[in-house]
């Protein structure tokens, strides 16, 4: 941290703090709150672009609503850090995403000022009309704020909210939608067209906004600029308003970073009971210039110089898993014309940009919506095509159903592909991939595969491009192990078939993806003589390697960056069980518990599946 006095920051502890404060102090306040957030996120990484683009809407809510009785709902939670420090984690802020420290979203055991816990997109409706209408039903006199990013309303629950709440005239609710033109990467689809539509009309924002001002806070003559504004707007835009169809009574668009209008919007709407829909325009990474013209990049920058804005790169050894599977589409497709990758607003996160900028045509960007994806891409299978699906294994998990109906019961070719499967690190447990092996592998006709390094990764893709049936491959984030991969011929590989790395004659580890460089590496520490097995695929098991395995050992350990209940290691003693085999086998991987933030090494250490947990498993058992 630099030494620069904070003047303002050091004034607000609470919400209360800022109640306190005139206009020209707030916006000095905003400033130096801001500061704060790029300091703070320059040596400890985080979500930079989107909280910089709320800060000044945090303060206006803050300052409007009794926080914390009045209840604000973020969605997501990139956008939520002033929010975090307004709200006694000031200090606490610099061990943002940290083991130990605080998470990087908001969290109902963290603070009392948490409403909801957040993690994944388009929840914010949903929960805070549940909240809403439970203080209703209570006769409580309480406000309910949902903040809510375009990029995030994308998603189908963000509409089951509105169309759920909107269907509820007496509960109050207030949904913020925060437009900045950007989710993690540019927006795609007809909502983001709409939207641009709606705020970029001049002659309907510069009358409405004067006859806004001109009537004052009258609740009376607001409903009048509200049926006014709804008559422009609808032959103005040629059609009615979305949100206005769904019985939300639409606000906007106001300036997200104008704090003397928003704390006079907010103020006025608070008078205005029944569900509400503020829109507001707001800049991603606003008020840092490197973060403002490359927002994307910004999003979640990793560590960087403030003064110069040049980011700190690590050296790595090796290429990210990220970039094997999009160069590696990339090949597939310019082999074969059936090929297409689809994508939940991911691409620059998962790589499938790459296929992207080369072929555009063959690349679909469907915004924040896991379940259509998947039901997108058993379409496009059922067609004729080979599509690539490639979902973060925790966002997969909200498309499990497409995934067994739409997808394995029709036993249709479509890969899925898990980006950051396992531990994921910093962003804690609404992110670790810890439980596809197991939601996975209990489905009829998905091969479930688990590459050990790039090369296998290569490999198992071109095969699943081969086959006429799902297929499942879970990968890692970040750096593989540094084995060639680029260019390597294709080769099919045999589904369900392991093989073995290293021999031993006291004890055999059956690793399960990158966990198998654990497993050599631990075999070559230990006293024991240690054999090391890839099993490579989840799903089909090699049971004929198992069985052989278990009539020359007695003792067997699996390990696996995944939770241990269904997963590999048991499916493996449960078939030993059923051979009446004697052997015995030690499972290493994540118990029944939800799994915290901080850096990779330091959580496979607390969860007993590191190497050094590995080598103290040899030489007691």
């Amino acid at each position: 941290m630099s030494d620069i006095e904070y003047r303002y920051l050091s004034r607000v502890n609470t919400p209360a703090d800022l109640r306190s404060m005139s206009l020209a102090e707030l916006k000095s306040y905003a400033e130096e709150l801001r500061r704060y957030i790029v300091e703070c996120c320059a040596a400890n990484p985080g979500h930079l672009g989107s909280s910089l683009g709320t800060v000044e809407l945090t303060i206006a809510l803050h300052y409007v609503y009794a926080t914390p009785e009045d209840r604000i709902v973020w969605d997501v939670g990139h956008q939520a850090y002033a929010h975090k420090i307004i709200t006694e984690r000031r200090d606490a802020f610099t061990t943002n995403r940290t083991y130990g420290g605080i998470s990087g979203f908001p969290r109902l055991g963290e603070s009392k000022y948490d409403s909801f816990g957040a993690g994944h997109s388009s929840v914010s409706i949903s929960a805070a009309f549940g909240i809403a209408k439970a203080l209703e039903m209570q006769g409580a006199n309480h406000h309910v704020v949902a903040v809510i990013g375009d990029g995030a309303l994308t998603g189908g629950l963000a509409f089951e909210g509105l169309n759920n709440a909107g269907a509820s005239p007496t509960t109050d609710l207030l949904v913020v939608l925060n437009d900045n033109e950007m989710s993690i990467d540019k927006p795609s689809g007809a909502l983001d067209r709409y939207l641009v539509r709606m705020s970029t009309s001049r002659w309907y924002n510069s009358l409405k906004t004067g006859l806004w001002k001109g009537l004052g806070l009258i609740p009376p003559l607001h409903r009048l600029v509200r049926k006014t504004g709804n008559a422009i707007k609808q032959g103005l835009l040629q059609n009615s308003n979305l949100f206005e169809s769904l019985n939300f009574r639409y606000f906007g668009v106001v300036d997200g970073h104008n704090i003397e209008e928003l704390i006079r919007t907010l103020t006025a709407l608070k008078d205005i009971g029944g569900p509400k829909l503020l829109h507001i325009k707001t800049k991603k990474g606003k008020g840092y210039s490197p973060a403002e013209q490359d927002p994307a990049t910004w999003h979640a920058p990793g560590r960087f110089d403030v003064a110069t804005g040049e980011r700190i790169k690590s050296e790595y050894k090796a290429d990210r898993y990220q970039d094997v599977f999009g160069t590696t589409l990339l090949d597939l497709a310019r082999n074969d014309e059936r090929i297409v990758g689809i994508t939940p607003a991911m691409p620059s996160g998962c790589s499938m940009n790459i296929l992207m900028r080369q072929m555009p045509t063959r690349c679909f960007d469907v915004g924040i919506a896991e379940g259509h994806a998947v039901t997108f891409s058993a379409g496009l299978a059922v067609a004729g095509a080979r599509p690539f699906c490639n979902i973060y294994s925790s966002f997969m998990q909200r498309a499990y159903d497409n995934v067994i109906h739409d997808v394995a019961l029709q036993n249709l070719p479509v890969v899925l592909c898990l980006d950051r499967a396992g531990i994921v690190g910093e962003d804690g447990a609404t992110h670790h991939g810890a439980f596809d092996l197991a939601y996975l592998s209990c489905v009829p006709n998905i091969v479930v595969a688990a590459p050990r390094n790039e090369w296998m990764l290569r490999q198992m893709m071109y095969t699943a491009s081969q086959a006429n049936h799902p297929t499942a491959i879970r990968y890692p984030r970040g750096i593989g192990e540094g084995v060639e991969w680029r260019d390597t011929p294709f080769t099919t590989l045999e589904e369900g078939r392991g093989e073995q790395l290293r021999d031993g004659s006291d004890i055999a580890i059956i690793g399960v993806g990158p966990m198998v460089n654990v497993a050599l590496r631990a075999a070559e520490q230990t006293t024991r003589s240690v054999a090391v097995y890839d099993i490579r695929y989840a799903k089909p098991l090699d049971t004929t390697l198992i069985e052989d395995i278990a009539s020359r050992f007695s003792k067997i350990v699996t390990i696996e960056d995944g939770i241990l209940r269904g997963g590999v290691g048991e499916a493996i003693a449960a078939h030993l069980g059923r051979t009446a085999s004697t052997t015995t086998v030690t499972t290493l991987g994540i118990d029944d518990r939800f799994v915290e933030h901080g850096k990779p090494a330091e959580l496979y250490a607390e969860c007993g599946y590191d190497s050094k947990a590995l080598l103290k498993v040899l030489e007691s058992i």
